[in-house]
């Protein structure tokens, strides 16, 4: 019998939400995501243990333990461990801008620039790697001028239908609508339990899933932050789906027959839109969940880059005593 995670492959491109190298190279996924949280994870393991000794080595000769000395041995290490998964996936790796910059277009466009160069120092050129912004205003612009220059780029924590249209209008490559928070801002919220059919996350990727359809929109929609994997079948179609390796090892264990849920060529008729910065802050205001998940999630990635750069400060600090 075939399973679920090889019918899903048929319909679905199948990513990776992870940094684990092992996980990676047995379930081979064809892109990988990355975010702070996942590069602070796969650095703790023994197999980037002397990409942390090397990155501290060079640290070390660029003069000590200073803020910017700190922040380039973690950028070189967040780069390390993207390369490392571009060795063992064909398609592409998403390396994430730094937090503290989601409402810095000029200074998100600058790291955007620094991370395909320190790719491209490694021989991985930029038609492999996807650089990831949060879907502020100011991340999407920055996206919007990234995409002309020929650097594909990846919105995340994306939650409503505002953030979509304005990804959309700027060409952005790829939007990650994260469907597991949605899930639990409501879960908590309203005290309600959901099938994979009533999940308002479900429900709202199937929404912009639609709206890019109906418009002959290109932007790919990716599927991201699964609770469960009800979440996963419930959007089979999708063009892309970013899993974690716990619910890939479930979906491949289950030989249960997947049915397709979304399908482009059935999408339902829906106006184009077009939205200014005051009409994209406007919507985004009034929409609770999505305003508090955004800042939220901002929050936890800033957190787990405040955390690699304590790691990175600390291990030098031990390499000079």
């Amino acid at each position: 019998m075939t399973s679920k995670l090889e019918q899903l492959r048929s319909m679905t491109t199948v990513v990776a939400d992870t940094g684990d190298i092992e996980a990676v190279a047995r379930l081979k996924p064809v892109d990988c995501t990355t975010n702070p949280t996942i590069v602070l994870k796969a650095l703790g393991t023994p197999i980037f243990a002397d990409k942390v000794k090397d990155a501290i080595a060079w640290g070390r000769k660029q003069g000590g333990q200073d803020d910017a000395v700190v922040s380039a041995v973690a950028d070189r290490l967040a780069i390390d461990v993207g390369a490392a998964l571009a060795e063992l996936v064909p398609g592409r790796v998403s390396t994430e801008v730094d937090a503290d910059l989601s409402f810095d277009t000029e200074a998100s466009i600058a790291k955007a620039h620094s991370i395909i160069a320190a790719y491209k120092e490694r021989g991985i050129e930029r038609d492999r790697i996807l650089i990831k912004l949060a879907s502020t205003w100011e991340g999407i612009r920055a996206a919007e001028v990234l995409q002309t220059e020929g650097i594909d780029c990846n919105l995340t924590l994306l939650f409503s239908q505002a953030q979509a249209i304005a990804c959309a209008e700027a060409k952005v490559f790829l939007i990650s609508p994260f469907v597991g928070r949605i899930l639990d801002w409501f879960k908590k919220s309203t005290g309600q339990d959901y099938t994979a059919e009533t999940d308002p996350g479900v429900l709202s990727v199937r929404q912009i899933y639609n709206y890019y359809k109906a418009n002959g929109i290109s932007t790919i929609v990716m599927g991201a932050s699964f609770r469960n994997a009800g979440e996963i079948e419930a959007l089979a179609g999708c063009d892309r789906l970013t899993i974690s390796p716990a619910l890939l090892d479930e979906l491949d264990k289950d030989t249960g027959k997947l049915e397709r849920k979304l399908l482009p060529e059935t999408f339902k008729a829906e106006p184009l839109q077009s939205l200014n910065e005051k009409q994209f802050r406007w919507m985004l205001n009034e929409d609770a969940m999505a305003t508090e998940k955004l800042s939220e999630g901002i929050r936890a990635f800033a957190k787990d880059l405040v955390a690699l750069r304590t790691m990175v400060r600390k291990e030098l600090t031990l390499a000079a005593a």
